[in-house]
């Protein structure tokens, strides 16, 4: 690692210095690994190769004077005439007026622009000089106040004072193996590649080490905090256990079977349990968490349940008290509302043992919550937490177990880079006779028509929601907003049916009366936004339609559809959409095509990336400078299984082979990880 600092370069001040740490450039190391996103061809082409608008550089020599003509506020147009084989082109540069200073007649000069066929004229970006020699151009992310060709300057300055520094941080073994680039050419290669070869080989040296830096530290977590010395064994009655699933009023799927047999088998073990369970809307992870809530009860052990919502929180409440037998089992729901009486009550019942499973909102993380033996903590719908944020539920207690699960399913390739720590369970199976919901797509202008064929399933005695993703009219946005679609269904239905309207903005007792009202069925249409996406269960709503769908992420949408279908009658979303571009119809149309969470979730990372899917910074995904987690899912894989093979190596950091590694690898001595 080169730690010297930037400023030991000549022609970096304290403001260029400001400048560069603005982009994360602090030291040497940190200006040789700030690489180019995309390279531009610079190759000099012939006027009879080129096509319209594309970017090229011309060579020719200048056949008229450079004028600027000035117009408006500090803007400019520096023109002049370039001749290559006798043909004569004009070329235009706006707002850089110094460049005339660098045109003069009957000189060969090389230009890089874009050119207009129709009009013979190129619009110049950069002047190249008389003999240019590279072909490929690096472009960077840069902020207005450092040019490209400044960056461009002090990385090769940096290269000609310490590119003898830099050092291997791979296993020669690794190297040899994927037959990747050495570092120090790779670097090299990365900002001034001699060919587009060059470049790709660079390229996929700089992917795979990214790739195996970051799951050799995520593998080394998972090891800490998996070790023996971490856990707790959960000795639960399997007698007990056997006769609680035999009493369930319904067959478990051989899915559920599987999960359930994994995460009892992490209870028993010393190991501290990590393990995250994906199951698709209505997959049943519920039971499952019932089951390994009710095994933790039987070794003596108290479990918590932390969900997102209050909503959710009561919901899970009443699920689980129809499932336990409340002489056996004492439960508990600790929220941001509750009473400061019975808050006090809680509080003791935990922290003397009387209370087997408390479930409840962030605020069972609290300070005063205290337990007398926790043993297993499971989160539902955390997806969002980071990796240290999800650190402080271990804390509690005696180094609990825990256990994350998400209805939102993630792609293989999000799950082992964000929940790279984890042990990962998936229910893939939905219980026998769940029927699937029929999905439609419609036009803005077929929704009354849609409207009046909802009509029959009220009729039915059936209940409806209607989705919208803002709830006052906002000018940013041409969307339907919920207030509005509220006083239109109200009339549209007026008298035989009761209109009630759901959002963020109202208060959470307000939230729950009209819920509680909904599922009641005194009132059969709920206008909402977004707030019912996560958990609500109302097996009597066999309508959705969502406004505006494709204002929605495919995952959020698939959230959205999965409140109906929820009982024994068929069930339908309706999704009322007039995307604007390719990728909205793309959406509207993979959700008419499946009801695989999976499979939608792979697609949504396709068509918006990682950081649109997750939400980069409530994920704790790291931002991989070059490698791209869709992209390069394969050599995510690869680096990762290399990674878990060295972990397996007892005391690997003492080993020659491992010694730069083990160098890049320290803990820095801010205590800074590679995670948010």
């Amino acid at each position: 690692m080169i730690q010297e600092a930037v400023s030991v370069l000549p022609g970096v001040g304290p403001k260029r210095a400001q400048t560069l740490a603005e982009l994360g450039i602090f030291t040497i190391e940190d200006l040789l690994s700030y690489y180019p996103f995309r390279y531009e061809d610079i190759q000099e082409k012939n006027l009879l190769e080129i096509n319209d608008q594309e970017k090229v550089t011309l060579k020719g020599v200048i056949v008229s004077a450079p004028v600027v003509s000035r117009f408006g506020y500090k803007k400019s147009r520096l023109q002049f005439r370039m001749m290559q084989d006798h043909a004569v082109f004009m070329v235009s540069f706006f707002n850089q007026p110094y460049l005339k200073d660098k045109v003069e007649v009957g000189e060969e000069l090389a230009v890089y622009g874009k050119w207009d066929a129709k009009r013979k004229s190129m619009t110049g970006m950069k002047i190249l000089g008389g003999k240019q020699t590279e072909e490929y151009a690096p472009i960077y992310h840069v902020t207005k106040a450092i040019r490209q060709s400044t960056l461009v300057d002090l990385i090769k300055v940096a290269f000609e004072k310490f590119g003898e520094q830099v050092t291997e941080n791979l296993p020669a073994y690794l190297i040899e193996k994927y037959r990747l680039m050495p570092r120090k050419q790779a670097m090299r290669a990365m900002h001034f590649p001699k060919s587009p070869a060059e470049s790709q080989q660079a390229k996929r040296r700089v992917v795979f080490e990214e790739f195996f830096l970051f799951q050799m530290r995520m593998q080394g977590l998972k090891q800490s905090e998996r070790s023996e010395k971490n856990g707790i064994a959960i000795r639960y009655d399997v007698e007990r256990l056997k006769q609680f699933t035999q009493k369930l009023p319904f067959e478990l799927t051989d899915a559920q079977k599987r999960v359930t047999n994994e995460i009892c088998y992490d209870l028993r073990s010393k190991k501290h349990m990590q393990r995250l369970l994906q199951g698709d809307v209505g997959s049943g992870k519920t039971v499952v968490a019932a089951i390994a809530l009710y095994a933790t009860m039987t070794a003596g052990f108290q479990g918590a349940l932390m969900v997102p919502t209050e909503i959710l929180a009561q919901q899970h409440l009443e699920s689980l008290n129809q499932l336990f037998d409340p002489l056996e089992m004492t439960t508990a729901l600790l929220t941001g509302s509750t009473k400061t009486k019975e808050r006090r009550a809680i509080l003791a019942g935990l922290q003397n043992g009387e209370i087997d499973v408390v479930i409840g909102t962030h605020a069972l993380i609290q300070d005063d919550v205290q337990f007398a033996k926790l043993g297993l903590v499971i989160t539902d719908e955390q997806h969002r937490f980071g990796v240290n944020q999800r650190r402080v539920l271990r804390e509690k207690g005696l180094h609990p177990d825990v256990l994350f699960m998400t209805a939102t399913p993630i792609p293989r390739t999000l799950a082992i880079t964000a929940y790279g720590e984890m042990d990962v369970s998936i229910i893939d199976q939905m219980p026998a006779g769940r029927i699937p919901v029929k999905t439609s797509w419609i036009k803005p202008k077929q929704l009354e028509h849609t409207l009046d064929w909802a009509k029959q399933e009220l009729q039915l005695g059936h209940q409806l929601y209607v989705i919208c993703p803002l709830i006052e009219e906002s000018e940013a946005l041409d969307v339907k907003n919920a207030t509005e679609i509220y006083e239109h269904l109200s009339e549209y239905y007026a008298p035989d049916y009761q209109v009630s309207l759901l959002h963020g903005k109202m208060k959470n007792t307000e939230k729950e009366t009209i819920m509680e009202e909904f599922k009641d069925n005194q009132s059969q249409i709920l206008v909402s936004t977004t707030v019912i996406e996560v958990g609500v269960n109302v097996p009597n709503a066999t309508v959705m339609f969502i406004m505006d769908a494709d204002r929605f992420g495919l995952a959020q949408l698939h959230q959205l559809r999965g409140r109906v279908g929820r009982g024994s009658d068929a069930s339908y979303c309706i999704l009322v959409a007039s995307p604007k571009n390719d990728m909205g119809k793309e959406r509207m149309k993979i959700m008419t095509e499946t009801n695989n969470g999976f499979v939608l979730s792979e697609k949504d990372l396709e068509l918006r990336g990682p950081g649109e899917v997750f939400g980069f910074r409530q994920s704790g995904l790291p931002q991989f400078l070059i490698a791209d987690l869709v992209n390069d899912a394969t050599v995510l894989e690869v680096a990762r299984d290399e990674a878990n093979q060295i972990w397996q190596i007892e005391n690997w950091r003492q080993q020659p082979a491992f010694a730069p590694l083990a160098q890049v690898l320290k803990p820095t001595e801010t205590g800074e990880t590679y995670f948010d």
